[in-house]
């Protein structure tokens, strides 16, 4: 900021002398300024991107058109077992996002910073699982620092290139290096750029910070997987759906509703309750889900399947 003030102070200075060599008024200044900062704001409304929408009218309609693209979202698991929904989700806004700058002719690569430790809970982004996820692999970068600082500074330097379409940034718990100072540091510079940051919090409380929105997301059951003639097909494992809280925004009270994702047509679409209802000894499309007692007996964890979107950590 102080650079700025500094910039323009010497375009003034600049602008002044000029104007007394020309022998122009002070009134003819004050108007050159004053068209130069309506020029400067209308090509600050220019730049300005619409947000990203989920295509789902009422979510939508709660974050006042969609997730900005100059400002910090939050992504947020309460418990571990729910990292994968956390980063889930993010993956499907990215998806999303890569999906809109493609039509767009903006083939920017995404950057995913990952976490040390949450590596270790939730492994590591894995390419076939991300193409099966709807992103694109050759688009996709991770990377891996040690410390929570040297991904601090990973981050703010990745969102101040604006070389990426987005940077995720992993972040497990509420460490202490990591408070509203740091947020608002991110926060700027994702603004000053016009680039977002999806923070996916692992594990994590609620706390202060300089994030536009905030979701705290967990998985739900999936549904059978239809086939052409519209029936289920049983022992099936359909799209991946998200019970989302949001619990950051402007609105009084926190909305929670459910999502599924289609990684096919890159598409959010909202589920009803009753649509989730499964038959008994079915599994979810989370394994972190929680099912409760049943007539046949109390749930027991079934055996992991196959490798999504992440890599099992040895």
């Amino acid at each position: 900021m102080a650079q700025h003030a500094l910039a323009r102070e010497r375009l003034f200075a600049l602008r002044e002398t000029i104007a007394r060599l020309e022998g122009r008024p002070a009134p003819a200044l004050a108007a050159a300024e004053r068209e130069a900062l309506a020029e400067g704001r209308k090509t600050h409304q220019e730049r300005t991107l619409p947000p990203l929408s989920f295509g789902v009218e009422f979510l939508d309609w709660a974050l006042e058109g969609g997730l900005p693209l100059d400002a910090i979202t939050e992504f947020r698991s309460a418990l571990s077992r729910d990292a994968g929904a956390a980063s889930g989700l993010a993956m499907a806004v990215a998806a999303r996002l890569q999906k809109q700058e493609a039509d767009a002719g903006r083939l920017l690569p995404l950057l995913w910073i990952g976490d040390a430790v949450g590596t270790l809970e939730a492994g590591r982004p894995y390419a076939p699982g991300l193409r099966d996820f709807g992103l694109s692999p050759e688009r996709f970068l991770h990377a891996a620092p040690r410390k929570l600082d040297e991904a601090l500074w990973l981050a703010e330097a990745a969102v101040e290139s604006a070389a990426f379409s987005a940077v995720i940034f992993e972040v497990r718990g509420n460490p202490a290096h990591f408070g509203l100072t740091e947020s608002r540091r991110l926060s700027l510079r994702a603004h000053a750029v016009r680039r977002p940051l999806f923070l996916v919090r692992q594990a994590g409380a609620e706390e202060a910070s300089s994030a536009a929105f905030r979701l705290h997301v967990e998985p739900a059951p999936s549904a059978l997987r239809p086939l052409p003639d519209g029936s289920k097909l049983s022992g099936s494992i359909g799209n991946p759906i998200f019970r989302l809280t949001l619990e950051k925004s402007r609105n009084p009270a926190p909305l929670s509703f459910l999502l599924e994702w289609n990684p096919h047509e890159r598409e959010f679409f909202p589920v009803a309750e009753p649509n989730l209802v499964r038959p008994p000894g079915e599994q979810s499309a989370h394994s972190g889900a929680q099912l409760p007692a049943s007539a046949n007996g109390p749930y027991r964890p079934q055996a992991m399947g196959a490798l999504l979107a992440f890599e099992r950590a040895s």
